[in-house]
């Protein structure tokens, strides 16, 4: 797919742009960015992929861009649209190979002293503890019967082993568990390729992150999440593994085969997709909740094993640590949820692939922690310079469906990073800016150098200031293991 500058492109608000409805198109395309990052936007297919989108059946109210788009898959990543029930689609290019990937933060109650010319080594533990790395296996060894109930609860199966405890649970979108999964459709290629990952890392743009607590703009709202200046933190962003691969790969097939079943006309044959109310849309459903309900396991047997790592090797007591999850949010998903569309509440599919759900205060979806300041929206970096802390504010529900950005987002394929970074030493270059950085393959950290990514600083100024999230903290890395 080729790049287009073909589209007219009206600018609303200092951050806000609109392609109006034309051709094929049902709704209108916004885009949520700076003039900055609007020109990185033109130069990549997802200028036209957020077009295309805008042309799928039963899609309300608009599709929607976060300023990290970038090109992905038939839809571009960093991304948001809801779709009509009846008449909508569901597609698993709108929710992405890695399903709900996400990322799941932990406040403690140690300072930068208390690890201070110990980072190092606690990188290395948690390296040789947490498998990472393209095809990673761990030491859980599941049977068909336990991948059954790992695909059924989730976090939930989890915790019900060891893995934490119920107040993880509490702090985890979907409390760790997606209701309406269904084990018996996944293919037996994908209870293959999950049945030794599950506690893994896996590879790409996926970490486990030591930093540090380096700003505070919401006393309030840090206070309430457990932040405070100079705390360390622990930060972890994975998904579902080959297993959520795979069900997206079985279901794109099918999918393929229901859009010329049906006559549906699509400008890219990635956008297959089938009506929400079909058989095939909701047996893709209950199979992608299966594949969340997988991912936030993974997560929470890695979020276990980090605090023991870290606990062991500090000798200090968990309780004394005081680890706890602030929460673990979803990227890749798509939910049934209530929003006010035409003056009117009603049920909607929304998905959102490379964004972030941006609940504000007194949402009825909150845990009790949360409800006087909204859902914590975290939002990863590079390894080089910053993440940051949000919580979800009310204009995001007029303005994009609950939703907010979900990372930095690429500058560079993976491709072009590798060719920029010939002659650089990455590693080096990030332990000059005290950063200690850990990876299977140095191709990897070359892939993921932070001069492949827009500066994440520059994004969530974008939706703190449009008013679809609002900043709470910056985290500086300190420590990073990658895939």
């Amino acid at each position: 797919m080729g790049k287009t500058t073909e589209y007219n492109i009206e600018r609303v608000s200092d951050y806000k742009y609109i392609i109006q409805k034309s051709g094929q198109m049902r709704v209108p395309a916004t885009i949520f960015t700076s003039p900055e990052y609007l020109e990185l936007i033109k130069k990549d297919a997802s200028y036209l992929q957020l077009v295309n989108v805008a042309t799928l059946p039963g899609i309300i109210s608009g599709s929607f861009a976060m300023p990290d788009m970038h090109q992905g898959y038939g839809f571009p990543i960093g991304w948001v649209a809801a779709m009509d029930l009846d008449s909508g689609v569901i597609s698993p290019g709108g929710v992405g190979y890695d399903i709900n990937c996400g990322c799941r933060l932990v406040r403690t109650n140690l300072r930068y002293d208390d690890i201070k010319g110990r980072v190092q080594g606690i990188v290395h533990a948690l390296y040789n503890k947490i498998p990472a790395g393209v095809g990673s296996k761990g030491a859980l060894k599941l049977g068909v019967k336990d991948m059954k109930k790992v695909l059924e609860n989730g976090a939930k199966w989890a915790v019900k082993n060891g893995y934490g405890d119920a107040y993880d649970l509490e702090h985890t979108e979907d409390y760790g568990c997606i209701s309406g999964a269904d084990p018996d459709i996944i293919s037996d290629r994908a209870y293959e390729r999950g049945k030794n990952q599950l506690g893994t890392l896996g590879s790409g743009n996926h970490f486990i992150e030591i930093g540090l607590v380096e700003e505070v703009y919401d006393e309030a709202s840090a206070a309430a999440l457990g932040l405070h200046k100079g705390d360390v933190t622990l930060f972890i962003h994975t998904g579902s593994r080959g297993f959520g691969y795979q069900v997206c790969d079985d279901y794109l097939e099918k999918m393929g085969r229901y859009t010329r079943k049906a006559g549906l006309i699509l400008p890219d044959r990635q956008l297959a997709c089938a009506h929400f109310s079909s058989p095939e849309g909701r047996e893709y459903f209950s199979a992608m909740k299966a594949a969340a309900n997988y991912a936030f396991a993974n997560r929470q047997v890695i979020m276990f094993n980090v605090v023991e790592v870290l606990s062991r090797l500090l000798k200090i007591s968990q309780d004394k640590m005081g680890a706890r999850l602030i929460y673990d949010v979803c990227h890749n998903i798509a939910k049934v949820e209530e929003h006010i569309v035409d003056g009117k509440q009603k049920k909607v599919c929304v998905h959102r692939k490379g964004a972030t759900r941006s609940f504000p205060a007194n949402h009825p979806d909150l845990p009790a922690a949360y409800k006087s300041v909204g859902q914590p929206v975290l939002i990863p970096g590079d390894m080089g310079r910053c993440s940051y802390v949000l919580v979800g504010a009310q204009k995001a529900m007029t303005e994009s469906f609950g939703s907010t950005c979900h990372g930095a987002g690429r500058v560079m394929s993976r491709h072009q990073a590798i060719k920029s970074s010939k002659g650089r030493a990455v590693k080096r270059e990030l332990e000059d800016k005290g950063i200690y950085v850990i990876s299977k393959k140095n191709k990897t950290l070359n892939e993921e150098m932070p001069d492949a990514y827009k500066d994440v600083t520059k994004v969530v100024d974008v939706v703190d200031n449009i008013g679809i999230s609002k900043k709470v903290a910056k985290l500086r890395p300190l420590g990073v293991i990658k895939g």
